[in-house]
């Protein structure tokens, strides 16, 4: 749900990590967001949340007054836990309302 989301505390990089039960393939992510300037992803296919490796860094457009709406296309692609790192914002605070990942 858009209404609920999860906020920075006020210093950046900020991150948080998605769990999947196993390694899946994944074909597309894509995030909702707000006041988020500079974000980055990235994989793992290991059985604990260790050993990250950098898919997408990206800036995102400022929209005043509205979520940011990003989607990222990923041919053949495979992971256990997603790290989704907030490297800037526009603001002190920034949000995320929701992420969505499409695959099998």
């Amino acid at each position: 749900r858009s209404e609920t989301f999860w906020t920075t505390t006020g210093m950046f990089p900020q991150e948080f990590i998605i769990g999947f039960p196993k390694c899946v393939k994944i074909s597309k992510v894509a995030i909702q967001c707000y006041l988020v300037r500079t974000l980055r992803i990235e994989r793992s296919v290991s059985k604990d949340p260790v050993d990250f490796e950098q898919c997408i860094e990206k800036d995102l457009q400022h929209t005043e007054g509205q979520l940011q709406m990003e989607e990222f296309p990923l041919p053949d692609f495979q992971a256990t836990y997603l790290r989704f790192i907030i490297k800037s914002g526009f603001d002190h605070f920034v949000s995320v309302h929701r992420v969505m990942a499409e695959g099998t």
